[in-house]
């Protein structure tokens, strides 16, 4: 695996942070693509999401084909009380989280980025592609963050 990966995996907390500065609390709980999520909610699955795959990474990496276990983002974004959670708190976990576990990563032997898990739902999946499946994550929803910054003049 390419190191490099690591250092993108890390900066992806900045990232975050940046196309979330200078929205105001209005926008963040504005709907400008009816059906779609709000940044605030956006801003919330980063965080879980990101703490979800920073524990994967951790058990491909400490245990033996550990099991992975999926989850349903549609109905983590129904709990109640996640209108009232600071996304930029989230942010702030999201991007202390990345730079944690890129320590830990930073340290592995290379041979660790073969190691595997198994995910219940999409089978065997290695460290390296871990990291880059959650640096794809971020990109992914900064494109949604900013088609909607746009959309609120941001």
């Amino acid at each position: 695996m390419d190191r490099d990966r690591i250092e993108e995996y890390a900066r992806g907390g900045a990232k975050l942070r940046k196309g979330f500065e200078g929205l105001e609390s209005k926008d963040l709980t504005a709907f400008p693509i009816p059906g779609t999520w709000s940044l605030q909610q956006i801003a919330i699955h980063m965080m879980d999401s990101d703490l979800i795959g920073s524990d994967r990474m951790k058990r491909i990496a400490a245990m033996e084909k550990p099991l992975l276990i999926g989850y349903d983002e549609t109905q983590f974004s129904r709990l109640p009380g996640l209108n009232d959670l600071d996304p930029q708190m989230a942010i702030e976990i999201f991007e202390k989280n990345r730079l944690m576990t890129a320590v830990i990563l930073r340290n592995l032997p290379d041979e660790s980025f073969d190691r595997w898990g198994v995910h219940n739902e999409s089978g065997k999946v290695t460290l390296g592609e871990m990291i880059d499946k959650y640096i794809g994550h971020l990109d992914y929803h900064l494109e949604f963050v900013a088609k909607k910054r746009a959309m609120l003049g941001k």
